[in-house]
């Protein structure tokens, strides 16, 4: 395998742009959007107040493994739990429509 100078590597915000060209791509990614949007801010909350998914776990009464699935967005969380989580980190959740 012939090696690659790293100035010719792709870079993720290119190639997602190019895979959002296709109509089909774009509208499974637009699907979840929302499940991003939890995990990102889920995963900067717990990163700033410097806790593992196992403190997060244990404050909001659940296992690791329900907040690593949170934050790989792999779940479709109830709203019961999406408020204990947002109480665990400190934080409000609030949920708007647009």
């Amino acid at each position: 395998m012939k090696k690659r100078k790293i100035n010719e590597l792709t870079r993720w915000d290119d190639f997602e742009k190019k895979l959002l060209q296709d109509p089909g791509v774009k509208r499974e990614y637009d699907k979840l959007q929302p499940e991003f949007e939890i995990a990102k801010q889920m995963l900067d909350a717990r990163i700033n107040k410097k806790m593992t998914q196992e403190e997060i776990a244990k404050k909001v009464g659940t296992g690791q493994a329900v907040i690593s699935r949170l934050e790989g967005a792999n779940a479709s969380p109830s709203l019961d739990l999406l408020k204990r989580v947002a109480s665990a980190l400190g934080k409000k959740l609030v949920i708007s429509f647009k």
